[in-house]
């Protein structure tokens, strides 16, 4: 995958009344789980293994370690921890400019569609109201149940062709260059309220 890697959240996190009973807590990643974060990630990324066309990405490339203590830097990296200690999943996100870009987000196969993808998801949004920020973005499979009809569920939209910016423009091409085009993807925007509270809490 790209250095800057493309949001492909892995795991069927869209039930969102479940995530409530789960014991976890979601708070912002320090340096000391980023070590984690790309084990965590191979091991979500299984959910693609029955997937026609994707099951390569069970074994793929995951997000650089650097990416994630970037993220954690720039203090745009979430991670849900168990009430025992362990991470169950994270999301990694990036700013740029008026936009908080999402890099990726996983669940743990143990923790999958138990809500945590929707609490994450909460928390990235959440953080880029706080920020005045215009827009939450990523790219994702069109068509996989727990990529953009999961953010679809969560309040964010498809990002027409000939609305594309510059840099979605640039990492859909860039995806489609590296393998990711067996099954089409799309960019999608979640519009930041100014004062009115996440719907998908």
């Amino acid at each position: 995958m790209a250095p800057t890697h493309p949001a492909r959240p892995t795991g069927p996190t869209g039930n969102p009344a479940a995530g409530a009973h789960l014991p976890c807590t979601i708070r912002p990643a320090c340096l000391a789980d980023a070590p984690h974060l790309p084990a965590l990630e191979r091991d979500a990324a299984q959910a693609f293994a029955t997937i026609p066309g994707l099951a390569w990405l069970a074994g793929g490339d995951v997000l650089p370690l650097a990416e994630h203590t970037a993220s954690i830097a720039a203090q745009a990296c979430w991670v849900a921890a168990s009430a025992a200690g362990p991470l169950l999943g994270f999301v990694t996100a990036r700013p740029y400019g008026p936009d908080l870009h999402i890099q990726e987000m996983s669940v743990t196969r143990a923790a999958q569609g138990q809500g945590l993808g929707r609490r994450l998801l909460h928390a990235v949004c959440i953080e880029a109201q706080k920020r005045g920020l215009l827009r939450v973005t990523l790219t994702t499979f069109v068509n996989v149940p727990w990529n953009a009809p999961f953010y679809a569920s969560a309040g964010f939209c498809h990002v027409p062709p000939a609305a594309l910016d510059a840099r979605l423009a640039s990492i859909l091409a860039h995806e489609h260059a590296t393998g990711l085009a067996a099954i089409p993807r799309c960019a999608m925007q979640y519009a930041v309220p100014a004062t009115a509270e996440y719907v998908s809490k």
